[in-house]
């Protein structure tokens, strides 16, 4: 069962398996938690709920897995707003570590392989994880085994910022690597 909730323009459904308001909370004994954050004592559910409608505020129950289940006197809105407000600023403060890749063939040039290997030490620095992969054409095939050694020298020539975090593997037409930062 959800309840909508109006808030800043935008109407919130809110599961109300989560969260007990008002008159969906059917325990017989309550520790009650006043407007102003102190504790009042245990009561049945009745009272407190009797409670919170003289004050124009809703009964939340807070702490259900304790007994008694700690309910607080509050405004409802304010609450699933101050509720939403710290999950937004947990989610700002999350590092989101992306997956970047960079794709060769077995017939590099050493000044290019110098370049990819500069640019995967960027990535990782950053604190990125590195998909290295080597992608195979035609003829080029016929080889496949024998090129293995390119993506391990890669990752020799990266050791100092990176560890292996899967080793290479052949993925169709391509063989793959994948490394983490040290950090």
């Amino acid at each position: 069962m959800f309840i909508f909730l109006y808030l800043e323009g935008k109407v919130i459904p809110i599961n109300t398996n989560d969260i007990q308001i008002n008159e969906m909370i059917r325990d017989r004994e309550v520790r009650l938690i006043g407007p102003d954050g102190k504790q009042l004592g245990i009561f049945s559910a009745d009272y407190a709920y009797n409670k919170a409608k003289e004050l124009d505020l809703d009964l939340v129950k807070i702490s259900p897995n304790v007994n008694p289940p700690v309910c607080k006197i509050i405004d409802f809105g304010k609450y699933r707003y101050d509720m939403m407000k710290k999950e937004r600023e947990a989610k700002k403060n999350q590092k989101q570590v992306e997956l970047k890749e960079i794709r060769m063939t077995p017939n590099i040039d050493v000044n290019d392989l110098k370049t990819k290997i500069n640019a995967g030490r960027k990535f990782l620095e950053k604190g990125n994880r590195l998909k290295v992969t080597l992608r195979f054409r035609g003829r080029e095939m016929i080889r496949m085994n024998d090129t293995k050694h390119m993506l391990t020298d890669f990752a020799k020539e990266l050791e100092d910022v990176c560890n292996i975090e899967k080793e290479p593997k052949i993925e169709g037409k391509n063989i793959s690597i994948i490394l983490s930062s040290k950090k």
